[in-house]
């Protein structure tokens, strides 16, 4: 009697699996489909992390970090990899070359990708896709801070003046050739605010070092 209460347990719960698992790999599917997720996302939705692996494995996701997946068939843009890295660290910020990118202010694509970090954080690790750090506090950190959609992923990144002055500011990481070349396709665009740049330059305690350029140019 007890073997057969088992056996009609197991049955009854493999037929409930049954029909659960497609649908639980079909929702994951569509997460990934809205951009770049993690393992711990999946909790809330009652997924468990083992569907990341059998995805995997049938080739429908593709592990991009450890904890990172995105769906194996969703376009990636050429800024795919910011939306991943800020996934990974919700509290940075795109800045500097990865910036100048976003905003088309450079026609290069930089090898890493350039976050903004408070002072004092934690050194992050990620290693897919490679990261520069640089570190901010107080109105260097804040100032200049806009949210961009990108792969469904709302991307914090360093407005145009603040990039800007961040390359000024950075130069000994960047070099002051591409903060000059910065400078100049800045005010090449039709909507330029030289008063967004001071301002920026003045977050960045950067002014005096910069006004001569910008005079010069401007």
């Amino acid at each position: 009697m007890i073997l057969y209460v088992y056996l009609y347990f197991l049955r009854y719960t493999l037929r409930i699996m049954a029909r659960v698992s497609p649908n639980k790999s079909a929702t994951l599917l569509d997460l990934a489909l809205g951009g770049p997720i993690r393992s711990r996302d999946l909790a809330a939705r009652g997924i468990p992390r083992a569907y990341l692996r059998r995805l995997c494995d049938r080739g429908l996701l593709v592990r991009e970090d450890r904890g990172l997946y995105r769906h194996a068939a969703a376009p990636a843009s050429g800024l795919h990899s910011l939306a991943v890295v800020q996934k990974r660290l919700p509290g940075a910020v795109i800045c500097l070359l990865s910036a100048l990118q976003a905003h088309e202010l450079t026609t290069e694509a930089p090898p890493h990708v350039w976050v903004m970090l408070p002072r004092h954080a934690r050194k992050p690790t990620v290693n897919n896709p490679r990261i520069e750090v640089v570190r901010a506090s107080g109105n260097a950190l804040e100032h200049g801070v806009v949210v961009r959609t990108i792969e469904s992923v709302r991307v914090r990144l360093t407005t145009p003046a603040k990039t800007v002055a961040d390359c000024f500011r950075y130069r000994r990481h960047v070099g002051l050739e591409v903060a000059l070349d910065a400078l100049r396709s800045y005010l090449e665009k039709p909507r330029a605010s030289v008063d967004a740049l001071i301002a920026a330059a003045n977050a960045d305690r950067i002014y005096p070092f910069m006004r001569p350029y910008l005079e010069a140019l401007a």
